[in-house]
């Protein structure tokens, strides 16, 4: 049986995990509508995978005698000067995310709520993950700098990048 606190904690977690999901799908829609197919791919693949992480994250509230709230979200951005810019903002949201991760297992142990505290380790290497992901994506952009050629290649290689971590991540 979840706490209250802690239930309230998973349902704002919930609500990231949403928000999180609607502005990566956010952002396919401008790297598509930019020409940026890879690109696109790459954030429909990222969209629908913190979709299967809220969706974890509802069954385990639901399952732990908890309600799951699902709520309003605050719309996303919906345009980017450069596609740089937006892999910025990805990068951020995503440690942005791994402390309100690390927020919730603090909460476990402080409520000494060990199942949930095991429950929240595969989110808690999820975010290494993605934290670590988004940065060798800024790295191999900042390579690239204004050289047309380079974002060419980079939009073609990303779409095996999506391949590769949709068959490593998966949540279920």
């Amino acid at each position: 049986m979840l706490s209250k606190n802690i239930e309230s904690a998973l349902n704002k977690q919930i609500r990231i995990e949403a928000e999180s999901s609607q502005t990566y799908l956010s952002m396919a829609c401008w790297a598509e509508v930019h020409g940026l197919e890879g690109i696109a791919q790459f954030m429909y693949t990222q969209s629908d995978e913190e979709r299967a992480h809220m969706l974890k994250l509802v069954k385990y509230v639901n399952e732990r005698g908890g309600h799951a709230q699902i709520t309003d979200l605050k719309a996303p951005r919906i345009t980017y000067s450069t596609f740089k810019e937006m892999f910025e903002e990805l990068y951020n949201h995503e440690i942005f995310v791994s402390q309100s991760i690390n927020e919730l297992v603090h909460i476990t142990f402080e409520e000494k709520d060990y199942a949930t505290h095991n429950f929240l380790q595969w989110y808690v290497s999820e975010q290494i993950e993605e934290e670590a992901t988004a940065k060798s994506i800024l790295d191999k952009i900042n390579l690239i700098g204004e050289d047309k050629g380079g974002l060419y290649l980079f939009d073609r290689d990303i779409q095996q990048l999506t391949v590769t971590s949709s068959i490593a991540i998966n949540p279920k």
